[in-house]
């Protein structure tokens, strides 16, 4: 028969001060109690007490009866009740909901009858057999697999028939129209800009937006993010090439074009191996540290344009500065004018687009108007001073292998980096767009649409592709109802290239440099560092530390340190759990940190320690020290009579999912030196887990809702190892019995 909780607390005088209380306890099944109708409530019992739900037992009850036994006063002996009525009571039923008052009542030979209800737990005969382990992944990919019908699979393969299976010919073939012509209109100035930036010939900025769009179409999973060529790659594209090769030769398109193909690959692994969860690592203020120095670096690399000349190449802010210094006896003033004019139309324009509904056509417009307004001026005044994009081919790109494998190696940093980029900002705005649209995005099947479109598109002639925000946004905007409004984005782009090349020739640099910075401005986030100073210290200061190192050192050092620091601050914060000491609140059986309920009891020489973390090798020793600190630096407590000193302490584990074999051999020798000490360490309320030794791989420890321990041990040195959690969870009595012969005792001052 299953034993309710058993106490036997022994009580000694001592010549030079009050003894401790012995406690020897054996926590029971807990299972649901329910009380009688006519019985009132009153406080728990000894065996048991009050529960406030159905089913299950709320984990602060082994809490409340542990410590409802410790409190008792050190300098009295106590006596011990003979109770025969009481004893019978308790060993004839294992679930009962007599509270103190009514087992009192008994003891004192009181006629109230007692009604107990037994129930039988849910889990009675799941806690007689070892727990399994949990299922691995594999295994629950291979039964979501199986529940996956024809149409599910073709939906897995071609996500873009989730969407052509609801699309609503009439409501939203009207709105995908508006919203492709829009941003292709958009996107037509901004891909020769970006191919600019990147070091490339401006067709290939246009063949970066044909090809991918239609591929994403129909392997993307978003049905409003706009992919294309972005700010940000560009300039990681110019700044990896420009230190191999001259950005005039030829090898020079070919390894941009190898780069398109090598984040293609990274991005459909990383989908395939469902690995987009890497990306949590880095937080937000990295990320916005990161982007506001590129911002900076990117417009000041464009500022050649609107300078009149030469400016060197690079994505640190010291060289560019010296250059633009150095070469000031150079200037230009009609490119200079003709670019700032063009840049303040731009952000008039953005910023009308985005204050007013009704003029946000504006803010799509902006670059086509700048590059129309541009290439009219150059055709009538015809000025020498100011420079021309130039002839552009004329037609679709041609099928071609990606060729320059020999510097495979050299470019892979770059690529693991650009794809790192294409997680944060495609992934992030495709997942907040689905969110404003009403449907589920995973990230991994968009993760494998961008690494296909980039494949596909390192064929035909295109420098690596990813999500755009500002288009992204547009295209949101003007109300894209799916994937239909990229492949209209595509067609206008393949009508640029087969028939409007020849009207490109004359579009001023000044005016395509005037595009990228109207771009770059809504990446400066200094609204965020203002935010986080107020808010958080750390954040600000990674923030600040990934913003100077990524213009001081370049983008390659800013984002090695911003994500050094983040996973610095993770282990850190992984290694140094938060620790509460809990108190009771009053007239409760609730315990909470007494730091948020300073009303809360707390009882000298208890200390109730919860760990809100997994013990594990690395952040073992962190906390033993805070418990050596509990020992020597007591805390305040507010009941019981002062004893000087710490004689118990009850680890209470709900928060603590995992243990490690290290942590497991730190608690035992924590265990023996409290044992040392004559202090008592008990564990409280540990959740299901499975604890396997690294050896020997054999030992699984699972604790039942009941509250016994359940064990599987068939290497004998996992269960020498293991075997304390037993002593520390069911501790024998002094004949080393286990058994139901200890007799509940009823203490007279248990309050």
């Amino acid at each position: 028969m299953i034993q309710p909780l058993r106490l036997r607390i022994n009580h000694s005088l001592s010549p030079t001060g009050p003894c401790p209380p012995r406690l020897q306890l054996r926590l029971p099944r807990w299972s649901a109690h329910r009380r009688h109708p006519g019985t009132p409530r009153a406080a728990p019992s000894i065996a048991h007490p009050i529960h406030e739900r159905r089913l299950g037992c709320p984990r602060h009850c082994w809490l409340s009866t542990i410590i409802s036994h410790l409190r008792l006063r050190c300098g009295r002996r106590s006596p011990i009740l003979p109770c025969p009525e009481l004893s019978d009571l308790m060993e004839k039923s294992s679930y009962a909901s007599a509270s103190s008052g009514e087992l009192a009542a008994v003891a004192a030979g009181g006629g109230r009858p007692v009604r107990v209800i037994p129930l039988r737990h849910p889990q009675e005969a799941v806690s007689r057999r070892s727990i399994p382990s949990s299922p691995s992944w594999w295994s629950v990919a291979l039964e979501r697999a199986r529940g996956m019908g024809p149409r599910d699979w073709a939906e897995t393969a071609l996500p873009c028939l989730s969407w052509m299976r609801m699309y609503r010919w009439k409501e939203d073939l009207q709105a995908d129209l508006a919203a492709g012509v829009t941003v292709g209109v958009m996107l037509v100035p901004q891909a020769m800009s970006y191919a600019k930036l990147a070091g490339l010939h401006p067709i290939y900025g246009l063949y970066t937006g044909f090809v991918p769009l239609f591929v994403y179409a129909i392997f993307g999973s978003s049905r409003q993010l706009a992919v294309g060529p972005v700010a940000l790659v560009s300039l990681l594209v110019s700044n990896v090439l420009g230190g191999i090769v001259d950005s005039s030769s030829e090898l020079y398109t070919e390894l941009a074009i190898l780069l398109a193909f090598m984040v293609g690959i990274l991005e459909c692994l990383m989908g395939l191996l469902r690995l987009g969860w890497l990306i949590h690592f880095i937080s937000h203020s990295v990320i916005s540290g990161f982007t506001t120095a590129s911002a900076i670096v990117i417009a000041l690399s464009q500022i050649k344009y609107f300078l009149g000349y030469s400016v060197t190449r690079s994505s640190k802010i010291i060289p560019l500065v010296e250059s633009i210094i150095g070469g000031i006896d150079q200037f230009s003033w009609p490119p200079f004018v003709m670019g700032s004019s063009f840049l303040t139309i731009l952000l008039i324009m953005k910023k009308l687009g985005k204050s007013n509904k009704r003029l946000r056509f504006l803010r799509a417009s902006g670059p086509l108007t700048a590059v129309v307004l541009g290439t009219i001026f150059v055709k009538i005044f015809r000025p020498s001073s100011i420079s021309v994009v130039g002839e552009i081919p004329q037609g679709l790109p041609k099928f071609s292998i990606p060729r320059g494998f020999e510097h495979l190696m050299s470019l892979m940093p770059t690529a693991v980096l650009i794809t790192g980029v294409a997680i944060l900002e495609s992934v992030g705005i495709a997942k907040a767009l689905a969110a404003k649209n009403g449907y589920e995005l995973d990230s991994n099947k968009e993760l494998f649409g961008l690494g296909i479109a980039n494949v596909c598109g390192s064929f035909f002639s295109s420098y690596p592709a990813t999500g755009s925000f500002s288009r992204s946004a547009v295209n949101h905007e003007s109300a894209a109802k799916s994937g239909l409004s990229g492949i209209i984005m595509g067609i206008i782009i393949g009508s640029a290239l087969l028939f409007m090349t020849p009207l490109f020739t004359d579009i001023p640099q000044c005016a395509l440099a005037a595009v990228v910075i109207s771009a770059v401005t809504g990446l400066v986030d200094y609204e965020e560092a203002i935010f986080l100073w107020s808010i958080d210290k750390k954040d600000f200061f990674l923030w600040s530390i990934t913003f100077i190192t990524t213009l001081i050192f370049g983008i390659e050092i800013g984002v090695l340190v911003g994500v050094g620091f983040s996973l610095a601050f993770v282990i850190h914060e992984s290694a140094n759990p938060h620790i509460a000491v809990l108190g009771r609140l009053p007239g409760t059986t609730v315990y909470r940190n007494t730091l948020q309920y300073p009303e809360a009891y707390t009882y000298n020489g208890i200390v109730v320690v919860r760990i809100d973390a997994p013990i594990y090798f690395a952040n073992i020793s962190y906390i033993k020290d805070r418990l050596r600190e509990y020992e020597l630096n007591l805390p305040n407590s507010n009941r019981g009579p002062l004893v000087g000193r710490v004689y118990f302490v009850i680890l209470e584990m709900s928060p603590v999912t995992y243990i490690d074999s290290s942590a497991v051999q730190a608690l035992k020798d924590l265990h023996q030196e409290y044992k040392d000490r004559h202090i008592q360490i008990a564990i409280a309320n540990p959740n299901r887990q499975q604890v396997q030794s690294s050896s020997s791989n054999d030992m699984k420890l699972s604790p039942q809702a009941s509250g016994v321990l359940v064990d599987s041990i068939t290497s004998p040195m996992a269960q020498q190892r293991y075997s304390f959690l037993k002593k520390l969870w069911k501790s024998p009595d002094e004949n080393g019995s286990t058994g139901s012969e200890v007799q509940p005792l009823l203490h007279q001052n248990l309050v």
